[in-house]
């Protein structure tokens, strides 16, 4: 389970056409992080410029929380358990806590494996977080149905990418992958999400992993429209 081919780092900065009027919600440094950002404006939503600067999200977790993950198929909640896999909790709390999972795209779903997610939608975004990996954990869970674990290309690779175990995927725990979170509820919403494309190519027709990060999702809704996506993830228990 390999994180996508990242691609190069995109160039383009986009003009914002309107700003919050919420004075603690700042304007957004892109288009797509303007239209997140308007959407969350009035339910008091998250501070989206914060995605680009990574550096600065470094909270610790709390020992137990869950997020809820609202989708285009249903809702799905996420138990994390720090003590599991410290890193991955970490980095997962930071990300959901400031809205990098909202409006993100389940772009390889394969039935009876995984579906993994975690490419930002807005290509900037992407180019931000692309280099910020964090250090392995050990394997202290099994990839087994319904736990949740991170993507990665190689030792010390994970970034954002995640993955939902559909089935008995215990054989990539001798590879290093380290649960750090089980979906306790809405399972059979995660059994849902659309499958059609697969994998990548030539296995099946998953979005291609460069075009993800250079376009984000202006190439997802043009050629994957099929695609189901989170509508936004936030914490609900700490």
């Amino acid at each position: 389970m390999t994180d996508v081919d990242e691609g190069s780092r995109p160039y383009i900065r986009h003009e914002l056409a309107r700003s919050c009027a919420r004075s603690r919600l700042p304007i957004a440094a892109t288009a797509a992080l303007a239209a997140a950002q308007l959407i969350a404006c009035d339910a008091g939503g998250p501070d989206y410029s914060m995605l680009l600067t990574p550096d600065s999200l470094t909270a610790t977790a709390p020992d137990v929380f869950q997020a809820r993950f609202e989708t285009t198929k249903g809702d799905f909640v996420v138990e994390v358990h720090r003590e599991w896999s410290p890193n991955g909790a970490d980095r997962f709390y930071n990300l959901v806590v400031n809205g990098f999972y909202d409006d993100v795209r389940f772009f390889r779903v394969i039935a009876g494996f995984v579906a993994q997610f975690g490419i930002h939608g807005d290509p900037e975004v992407s180019a931000a977080w692309r280099g910020k990996t964090i250090a392995d954990d050990p394997v202290t869970q099994s990839n087994t149905r319904g736990f949740v674990t991170y993507a990665m290309g190689g030792p010390d690779t994970r970034t954002t990418q995640i993955f939902i175990n559909y089935g008995d995927n215990s054989r990539l725990d001798e590879m290093g992958f380290s649960p750090f979170g089980q979906v306790i509820e809405g399972m059979e919403v995660a059994d849902a999400i659309y499958s059609g494309y697969g994998d990548f190519q030539p296995r099946g027709n998953a979005p291609d992993g460069a075009s993800m990060q250079t376009r984000g999702n202006e190439y997802l809704r043009a050629d994957y429209p099929n695609l189901d996506f989170v509508r936004r993830a936030r914490i609900v228990q700490e």
